[in-house]
């Protein structure tokens, strides 16, 4: 792994590693990094790396938990992201728990399903009307997408370089999914500014106001800045 990575500056690029399995999220990363030139992996690449457990309370404690065990193990730059939605009427949840919340390797929808159960189990059922691009919806709870993002370079002559930044969008969970773009709960999330929900966005618009978004332009341009010191 080390002698690929070496290969890779060689060849005038960086590789850096996107500690995720999931290819939704890669494509994302991979399209705003497009502009630093860097070969752009995931943990998909690299099949013989356990499983790195979550056990942070907060996105930041996360993020930083994957982005150091991936690169001890890999010895490249790596970057980590803890995200997830919090849900003003369930009291936060399911903040950390989001990519868990229907159990271990729960699909999207079954976190989907999980979220609306638990609303209704407090009676959220109704809301205020509004039309997506897929047609009317309720509005059941202010909600927030959270993104901690955490890049770690082992390789720095000058030592381990680490950069935090973290993004936040406002919006509202809707009482059924509209929209078949994004992932995870891209489809439930409404956002006022739009009038459609995170899925019904194009990639354009999502990168401009998700909290993904948000947190990466800010690791951009402190990666930037690092390269012109």
């Amino acid at each position: 792994m080390r002698a690929d990575y070496e290969q890779q500056l060689a060849n005038g690029k960086q590789i850096v590693v996107v500690a995720t399995r999931n290819a939704g999220k890669k494509r994302e990363f991979k399209q705003m990094l497009a502009p630093l030139g860097m070969v752009v992996r995931s943990l998909a690449d690299y099949p013989d790396l356990p499983e790195i457990e979550e056990t942070g309370t907060t996105f930041a404690e996360n993020a930083e938990l994957k982005a150091r065990a991936a690169a001890e193990a890999l010895r490249v730059p790596v970057i980590a992201d803890d995200s997830g939605i919090t849900v003003t009427k369930l009291d936060g949840a399911p903040g950390v728990c989001s990519a868990r919340y229907a159990g271990e390797d729960a699909s999207d929808e079954a976190n989907i399903c999980k979220l609306l159960d638990e609303l209704a189990k407090r009676g959220v059922t109704e809301g205020e009307v509004v039309s997506t691009a897929s047609g009317e919806r309720m509005l059941l709870s202010k909600a927030a997408f959270v993104c901690s993002i955490v890049y770690l370079d082992p390789t720095s002559d000058a030592g381990e370089v680490k950069i935090v930044t973290e993004g936040r969008v406002e919006g509202y969970v809707v009482d059924r999914p509209a929209g078949d773009g994004g992932f995870g709960y891209d489809p439930l999330f409404y956002v006022p500014e739009y009038r459609r929900t995170m899925a019904e966005l194009s990639s354009e618009e999502k990168h401009a106001i998700s909290h993904r978004g948000q947190a990466l332009r800010q690791l951009i341009e402190q990666l930037r800045g690092r390269r012109e010191e």
